[in-house]
Parts: structure tokens; C-alpha cells; sequence
């Protein structure tokens, strides 16, 4: 079949991509390839009963499906040009959040009115952090929340199904130029267009080198952020939650001058497992209805790993890493930060006898036999550096769960438009290398549809 546009991906860049699409030229005939499957569709076997733990799905239902990676996460909107991505570079930061804003206004429209929108301006939270050589970076955020994130989803889908074609569990095997455009090859056929939208995630990043070599385009090496989610209780940070709900803060460690930061903020959530390519990782999530919230916080700390010549492999490094996790543990390791500092590995007694209760199952263990030691310290650094601001973070029940890695997709040389080489190819989304979160993969989408459009 001949469509005008093809997206492949149905994340947060192509649902945006292939809303705005139909807000400025509803006649396009678009179709939407999406390897993992629709939203009423995905659900994780885990159930802590009968299945305790990762069975690797063939697809993974946290990871890929409608809604992307991000359709289970804590549905944090940051509208900021100081991280998540580096759209700005492309078409600027005044357009950029003016975008990040647009996408805010259709959350709103489909589900998200009520939620509560946070900001780090004027707070005094930032003072404090400077005088104890920490960084609050400025942003303002939409917290939807697992719960309200999932209905903002449904929505959108209910208004797309009938204006777009969705192909759900249908890998796109291979993209090839044309004479009149691209081709799409799926088990179930070949598909045309004459525009094609490319937003497959982190999750397909080995298939986007793989289409980047075949079509010859440039692409740079990028970077791996390490580290481990950690789980205190949620009245230790509560004084700067509930004013800031998240707060992105970075430490320079004295040790090494490596940067670290906290990344993920979820009051009263839950840590979850994840599956990236058959690997399991950790992840965390959060509700805004207060019947699902928990007592616990849990956020990321991590350290950003940037290669040069001859290395170029970053997910690698972060992959072998993770596996080792898994091979040691089964998936998941828990270890509490007091059994770290004295060189002990957990013992199930001991994560049971804790003044906290995990929300996640994992398996007691040693995470020094699994992280660097140089990640492993600037980690260790910057827990003492964040309980000068909120004490009880450095306590000995104080739980860090292992490996938390976020993988970045080799960043796709393309244009202002997001367009690679190939004229009316885009790459848009975590995919690109460009955006690492919800709001910039979604404005990604809405900037080339208006592209399009145009």
C-alpha cells in the first residue's frame, strides 16, 4: 500500500508526529508501523506471585508498544532547554520551548487537565544546593503520573485510530530509498511513502545503526549513563518533592571530577525492571492518585560515560555491564548503601530486618562486584554530598537497586528540520540521539509534521 508518511514508531514522536499531521492536513493518508503491541495490549507478566521476575517477553510490553517506553513511566512533562535532549541545537531554544508548551496544552486537552504543573523558579531549595556543591538545573514539570499518563494515551489513541492506519506487532525489518520516495518491508509486506518519519526510541537503537549503515548516513558516537536507582523513605525528601516534585541535581565529584546526577524523581512510587534487548535493567515509576502511591522515594543516580577513538561502543559497555548484573543476581540487584560502605553483600535477612520495605523484588547481593569503581564512587560521593540537603539519604537501610543504565542511540547527523540526507527522511525521538525524554521526543514529532505539512 502507498501511504504519504510513514512512522515508524508509535512513542511520544510519532503519536505527536502523526497528531500534527492531521491538524494541519487531515486528507494525508498516514500509516504507523509499531513493533510492540497497542496500548490496550500491554501488559507485564510480572505479577509478584506467580511470575516474580523478567521472563523476556518477545516483546516487551515496559518497552515498546503504543506510547513508547514512556506510556508505564511516571508521565513527567520537563519543559526545559537544560537537559533531556539537545532539540535547541537544531531549531533553537525559543522554538524548542515553545513546542515543549504546545505538547503540555494537548496533555492537557486529553487527559491531564487538574495535574499539577512545578517549577524550580524562585525556590530557595537551589540556594541550599549551591552551598553544599550541588546544582538544581532549572525546569518546569508536568507530573501526569503512571496513572493519568496512561489516560492521556488511551485518549490520543482514540482520536488517531480512525484518521491514521496503526500496525501493531510489525517490526519494520528493513527501509529502503526509492524513486518516489521510501519503502517499508514488514513480514506482512511492503509498504511506500513519499515522507517517512523514523522515531523508534532507545529500544531501537541497534535497528536505527543498522538503517543508518544501509543508507549511508552519518552518525556520531554518543554516551552511557550508569548507575543505580536508589529507594529511601519518601519523608526524606519530602521538604523538596513536594515543592519541586522533581529536581535534576549534579554533583562534580572531588575524586575523579566526574559528573553525577540524580535523574527519575519518583515520590512515592515504585521501582520496576525493564527490558532492553533481552537485558534487565531497573527503572522507576510513580501515580498521582494517592491510592497507588507507596511510602517509599525512589530516583536514579548516574554517571555519564563518554568514549573516544578507537572505542566506540557506548551501549556495549553499558550492556556488558548490565549482563553482568544479571548474571550475578538473575536480573536485578538490591543492595543497602550501609552493607556497601563496610564491603558486605545483602543478605535476604538483611534487606528484610531494613527500616524500609523494597516495592521492588530483586535479589540481595554485592553491587561492587558489578559497577566500576570509579562509577561506584562517584556514586558513593554523591549520596554523602545529597544528605547534607535531605539527611537520612546516606543511611544504612537506604536501598540502591543495580544497574540503572540509559542508553543513547548514536546521534544521526540530520538538518533544522530533523531531515537526514535522504529528502524527506526524518529522524525524530529518543532514536535520533537528540531527544532523551517525553517532552523533547514529543515536540521532535510536532516540528517535522509541520514540516510536512508546511
Amino acid at each position: 500500500m502507498n501511504y504519504d508518511v510513514i512512522i515508524i514508531g508509535a512513542g511520544p514522536g510519532g503519536i505527536f508526529a502523526a497528531y500534527e499531521l492531521q491538524q494541519h492536513n487531515p486528507k494525508l493518508r498516514v500509516a504507523v508501523f509499531e513493533a510492540g503491541h497497542a496500548l490496550n495490549k500491554r501488559r507485564c507478566p510480572i505479577d509478584g506471585d506467580k511470575v516474580k521476575s523478567c521472563i523476556s517477553c518477545k516483546s516487551c510490553s515496559i518497552m515498546s508498544g503504543f506510547g513508547g517506553a514512556g506510556a508505564f513511566s511516571d508521565g513527567k512533562y520537563n519543559i526545559t532547554n537544560d537537559f533531556g535532549g539537545t532539540l535547541y541545537k537544531y531549531i533553537g531554544k525559543k522554538r524548542a520551548l515553545e513546542l515543549m508548551r504546545y505538547v503540555d496544552e494537548i496533555n492537557l486537552k486529553f487527559g491531564g487537565e487538574g495535574t499539577k504543573l512545578y517549577s524550580t523558579a524562585g525556590t530557595r531549595f537551589k540556594t541550599v544546593c549551591i552551598q553544599h556543591n550541588l546544582h538544581l538545573l532549572d525546569a518546569s514539570v508536568r507530573h501526569l503520573g503512571t496513572d493519568v499518563n496512561y489516560v492521556v494515551l488511551e485518549n490520543l489513541y482514540a482520536y488517531l485510530q480512525d484518521k491514521v492506519d496503526f500496525f501493531f506487532d510489525t517490526p519494520v525489518q528493513s527501509l529502503k530509498t526509492t524513486d518516489g520516495g521510501y519503502a517499508v518491508e514488514c513480514e506482512k509486506g511492503t509498504y511506500t511513502c513519499e515522507k517517512c518519519i523514523v522515531s523508534v526510541g532507545r529500544s531501537g537503537s541497534k535497528w536505527m545503526e543498522k538503517v543508518c549503515k544501509e543508507l549511508e548516513i552519518p552518525t556520531e558516537s554518543s554516551r552511557v549513563d550508569i548507575g543505580v536507582r536508589v529507594e529511601l523513605p519518601a519523608a526524606v525528601f519530602a521538604h523538596i518533592t513536594d515543592e519541586l516534585y522533581e529536581s535534576k541535581i549534579v554533583y562534580r565529584t572531588e575524586k575523579y571530577g566526574d559528573k553525577v546526577r540524580t535523574f527519575c524523581m519518583n515520590p512515592r512510587g515504585a521501582v520496576v525492571n525493564e527490558n532492553t534487548n533481552g537485558i534487565i535493567t531497573v527503572n522507576g515509576h510513580s501515580y498521582d492518585d494517592p491510592t497507588l502511591q507507596t511510602e517509599n522515594t525512589n530516583f536514579a543516580l548516574l554517571v555519564a560515560k563518554h568514549f573516544s577513538e578507537p572505542f566506540k561502543d557506548s551501549n556495549g559497555y553499558g550492556e556488558s555491564i548490565a549482563r553482568l548484573s544479571n548474571m550475578l543476581g538473575g536480573g536485578v540487584i538490591v543492595q543497602r548503601f550501609g552493607d556497601l560502605i563496610r564491603g558486605q553483600r545483602s543478605t535476604p535477612k538483611r534487606i528484610e530486618e531494613a527500616f524500609i520495605t523494597p516495592t521492588l523484588q530483586a535479589t540481595p547481593g554485592d553491587l561492587s562486584l558489578v559497577l566500576p569503581k570509579r562509577i561506584l564512587d562517584g556514586i558513593i560521593e554523591m549520596i554523602y554530598a545529597l544528605d547534607e540537603v535531605a539527611p537520612g539519604t546516606a543511611n544504612d537501610d537506604t536501598l540502591l537497586y543495580g544497574v540503572e543504565v540509559k542508553f543513547y542511540n548514536m546521534e544521526v547527523e540530520v538538518n533544522e528540520k530533523l531531515e537526514s540526507c535522504h529528502s524527506g527522511l526524518y529522524i525524530i525521538g529518543d532514536g535520533s540521539g537528540i531527544t532523551h525524554s517525553l517532552s523533547h521526543a514529543s515536540a521532535s514529532g510536532v516540528h517535522v509534521a509541520r514540516d510536512i505539512t508546511k
